[in-house]
């Protein structure tokens, strides 16, 4: 059982961790440590990559992560709320789900397995213009499997289920790799160490080993990436077009976002209002061009309301929120 002191338990995670990795992920894996630093690569790194002639559709992935997971022991649980109203007003992260855990030192979670979580963050990376990058979104999913651990042996056989996962969606190992910084961060109650898994050139998720400082020994992992971000590594489409098929272009980008990200907070019934929650909705609902939505914002909304009903029912009727919608825009 992982029950070093808190004042060591950082160092001594980092030394073990390449050990581990390279025990669960065997012998054909590169594994590079520079000082703090690791890298671990495929020999056969070099070989072209050819995307499926058909990429799956979004319920077909999603489908395919959760039986997937489910082979590798992480049945899939149920989303946790949109509406936090914690330390943050939405659900920016499925890692909230291990809150009882980490924060609180408490033997339980929220959930734990497999979980595709609808979430709400604020801070993807923005361009000169302010335009989000490619690769970000306001509103996406993240498809995470969080959990308690006993050892870092879970630690380690977590990640190799994930490379297990990622075969069976149609990702070549050889096209993948790990890196990371083995240095410990800190957040108030809670610390962790970072790797993340690229594929070509594309980072789409991390695996973070995290443990509450006051009782080390309660201890979990987060194994987390975006549905959509998924898919892009996999399909080498251009973004936009990925995430809004025909709707790619007909609107300004800022547009775009604020209308799918305002049909899931009004699809759980977080409805406009001067501040908490549904101030996050009036914010959203205000970014959206009245020009450009001239003519109405159903037929995106209805697209919209398709993808977040895959991963939970919403409230609402999709009709109910494109008037809504329009209604605020009209105030």
């Amino acid at each position: 059982m992982l029950t070093r002191a808190n004042r060591v338990l950082g160092d001594d995670l980092a030394q073990q961790i390449p050990g581990v990795l390279r025990a669960a992920l065997g012998p054909h894996w590169e594994f590079t440590v520079d000082g703090r630093h690791i890298q671990i690569l495929h020999p056969n790194r070099g070989t072209p990559y050819r995307p499926a002639r058909r990429p799956p559709s979004w319920r077909e992935l999603l489908d395919s992560l959760e039986t997937g997971f489910a082979q590798v022991g992480a049945a899939r649980d149920a989303c946790l709320p949109l509406r936090w109203g914690r330390e943050t007003e939405l659900t920016i992260s499925a890692v909230q789900a291990l809150d009882p855990l980490l924060k609180d030192g408490q033997l339980r979670t929220h959930r734990s397995g497999f979980l595709p979580q609808p979430v709400v963050r604020f801070t993807g990376q923005r361009d000169a213009t302010g335009h989000l990058k490619d690769g970000f979104l306001t509103s996406f999913v993240n498809v995470s499997r969080v959990q308690p651990i006993g050892s870092l042996d879970e630690y380690g056989a977590i990640l190799d289920g994930w490379l297990t996962v990622l075969s069976q969606l149609g990702f070549h190992a050889r096209h993948l790799s790990i890196n990371g910084d083995l240095t410990s961060w800190r957040r108030r109650q809670v610390e962790g160490i970072t790797l993340r898994f690229r594929h070509l050139d594309r980072t789409f998720g991390d695996i973070v080993l995290l443990w509450n400082t006051e009782h080390p020994g309660r201890i979990a992992v987060d194994l987390g990436s975006g549905l959509e971000r998924l898919a892009w590594a996999r399909t080498q489409e251009r973004w936009h077009q990925l995430i809004y098929g025909s709707f790619a272009g007909t609107a300004p980008p800022t547009t775009l976002d604020a209308i799918r990200t305002a049909t899931l907070l009004l699809g759980h019934g977080i409805t406009p209002t001067a501040r908490g929650a549904g101030g996050i909705t009036r914010r959203v609902i205000g970014a959206i061009d009245r020009d450009a939505a001239r003519l109405g914002v159903g037929a995106l909304v209805r697209d919209m309301y398709r993808y977040w009903s895959l991963v939970g029912a919403l409230r609402a009727p999709w009709p109910e929120i494109a008037r809504a919608i329009e209604e605020e825009m009209r105030l």
